[in-house]
């Protein structure tokens, strides 16, 4: 008995998997930069920019896209030092486009994860002996990014896509505004 509840489990798998694969259009399809403003929690807001790439579609409603991300930001602090904060960011998102009765603006929703290459640096500066101390410390995080925005062509090989971003990352969460523009890759 158990051996066919496990036959007809497998069976079942391997016949959803196979559908799924007859839908996706995995493969690399466009190519874009993005340049927006990162808003770091308590830290003043940052310029940040991007590269990432078109996958293809998961399901004819779901597109992923690898993304590599950066920002930094530096801030005075009390006495004449400086505090500054450095974030690489490479991880993946899911985009779900929302069906539309216009073809040319495909909003979306998006969800994803992203493992966070944070620096922190901070100088201070001895008032007595005027010697400068620095400490530093790299930390590895893994965030969840949950968005939204949508894609609009520009010419027939270029689209623009604007984007808001909210990043979960321990001690450093994250809220962005995003520009980019994709471009076609191949005939």
């Amino acid at each position: 008995m158990r051996r066919n509840v496990l036959f007809l489990a497998l069976a079942f798998c391997t016949m959803t998997a196979q559908s799924a694969l007859a839908q996706s259009e995995l493969g690399l399809k466009r190519a874009g930069v993005a340049i927006g403003i990162v808003s770091p929690e308590n830290l003043d807001a940052a310029f940040g920019f991007g590269v990432f790439a078109d996958l293809g579609n998961l399901t004819p409603q779901i597109g992923l896209e690898p993304r590599i991300d950066y920002w930094s930001q530096s801030e005075s602090v009390f006495g004449g030092g400086k505090f500054s904060v450095r974030d690489l960011t490479i991880g993946a998102r899911g985009k779900y486009f929302f069906p539309t009765s216009n073809p040319k603006l495909r909003p979306f929703a998006g969800a994803g994860l992203g493992l966070h290459m944070l620096n922190a640096e901070v100088e201070i500066v001895d008032p007595f002996s005027g010697q400068t101390m620095t400490a530093e410390d790299s930390s590895t995080k893994l965030g969840l990014d949950l968005g939204g925005g949508f894609a609009a062509p520009l010419s027939p090989r270029t689209d623009l896509l604007a984007e808001i971003w909210y990043g979960i990352v321990s001690d450093f969460s994250q809220f962005s505004l995003r520009v980019g523009l994709s471009h076609v890759l191949g005939s």
